[in-house]
């Protein structure tokens, strides 16, 4: 682990049952209602090019149990790895495969959907939730995507988006109910997209 420092001190939740719990209301809800936004407390200030939103969901959902991989822009940043192992404990993994979680800064290199773990049949759960930073979201004239939650198709899409990313998310919702699911962070916003949210044009 690299030295401790105050970036790597600071940057926490300063009241941590709080905030983890507020937290993690917003990712559920963002997960119970796919492709809609919700506010995501602004609670953490991690190093860059952790963002804010990011440092708050590894805080609430990383622990000392659950490997984690980093994209290569936060992989290559020791300051961003010093501070999640002094904050969560949780182990970074090198193999996508391996991640409980992804931290992803950079969307345009995202590897494949299907480079990351993908459940089996018998625990569909051990798959990995990968977390990706985005600029903004588009509710307006994003795809159609529809499944449980959804009382009627809405429209989403995350930017940057990643090329060919409409083509693996039907191929992992094909694996239903294996497959990996996605939380989408924008600038104090968050989005879910779990692996049974499909796109209504494909099916």
């Amino acid at each position: 682990m690299a030295a401790l420092t105050a970036d790597t001190l600071e940057g926490g939740f300063h009241d941590p049952v709080f905030q983890s719990q507020a937290v993690f209301r917003a990712v559920m809800a963002a997960l119970a209602e796919p492709a809609r936004p919700v506010p995501l407390p602004p609670s953490a200030r991690p190093p860059a090019p952790l963002t804010a939103e990011l440092g708050a969901v590894a805080l609430t959902l990383a622990d000392p149990d659950t490997p984690v991989w980093l994209d290569p822009a936060l992989a290559a940043s020791d300051a961003v790895r010093a501070w999640l192992a002094f904050h969560t404990g949780a182990p970074v993994t090198a193999e996508p495969m391996d991640a409980a979680f992804a931290l992803v800064a950079d969307p345009a290199r995202l590897p494949p959907l299907s480079a990351f773990a993908q459940g089996t049949a018998e625990y569909p759960d051990r798959s990995t939730t990968l977390v990706i930073a985005v600029e903004r979201f588009d509710t307006a004239a994003g795809p159609l995507f529809t499944g449980p939650g959804f009382e009627t198709p809405r429209r989403f899409a995350a930017h940057p988006e990643r090329i060919g990313f409409l083509d693996q998310w039907a191929a992992n919702r094909a694996l239903f109910p294996r497959g990996v699911d996605i939380v989408f962070v924008a600038d104090g916003l968050v989005a879910g997209l779990p692996r049974s949210a499909r796109l209504a044009t494909t099916e």
